[in-house]
């Protein structure tokens, strides 16, 4: 099922992207359709201010934090109907702290699961990006060709990395952790680096 991410780091990219999720009866409903009429074409979303109940839809009872890793947030936080009233869930004064502070709080973990970085490395990462965001506000086409470069160094540096894995016997759940993502996307990190 897509889901309609609302949050997302650097550090983990699209593997621990994060969003509010709702539950209906208990559970998670499938996709919301919009009826726009004939066509193939029927489009749908999975965020949580769709679920208001209006115009057929399902109406959420409560929401947590879910990520794409399949991580759903052990809290539920139920909304209150009779303070919302009949007013669409995006216009409503809806708090998302909870949901929020919960998948957070699942991102330190998988941090303090993850093969640390070295300090200066970290710092280094930091400026470049910091560097490239200030670049890319002055001089588009300066950062676009440093983005290049950086692309090249992560290919060439991936490849010299994959490689010295390619013997060792760690396994595809082990390499996930380490690297802070998903088993199917550090299986296809390192093929993509050995072959790259």
């Amino acid at each position: 099922m897509p889901v309609d991410w609302d949050w997302w780091t650097v550090d983990f990219g699209d593997a621990h992207a994060g969003a509010v999720g709702v539950l209906v009866g208990g559970s998670e409903p499938g996709p919301v359709y919009f009826d726009v009429g004939s066509g193939p074409d029927v489009p749908s979303t999975t965020h949580w201010s769709a679920y208001d109940g209006r115009a057929r839809r399902p109406r959420a009872e409560a929401l947590r934090a879910v990520c794409a890793c399949g991580w759903r947030g052990p809290a539920q936080y139920p909304l209150h109907w009779n303070t919302i009233g009949d007013q669409p869930l995006y216009d409503a004064d809806v708090d998302l702290t909870g949901p929020l502070a919960d998948w957070t709080a699942h991102l330190s973990v998988v941090r303090d699961n993850a093969v640390p970085l070295p300090e200066p490395l970290t710092a280094l990462l930091a400026r470049t990006a910091e560097q490239l965001t200030a670049t890319a506000a002055d001089s588009p086409l300066a950062a676009l060709r440093a983005a290049g470069m950086l692309e090249r160094i992560a290919t060439l540096v991936g490849r010299e990395a994959a490689g010295a894995l390619r013997d060792d016997d760690t396994s595809a759940q082990t390499l996930a952790t380490a690297l802070g993502t998903t088993r199917s996307k550090a299986q296809i990190m390192l093929l993509t680096a050995q072959d790259g």
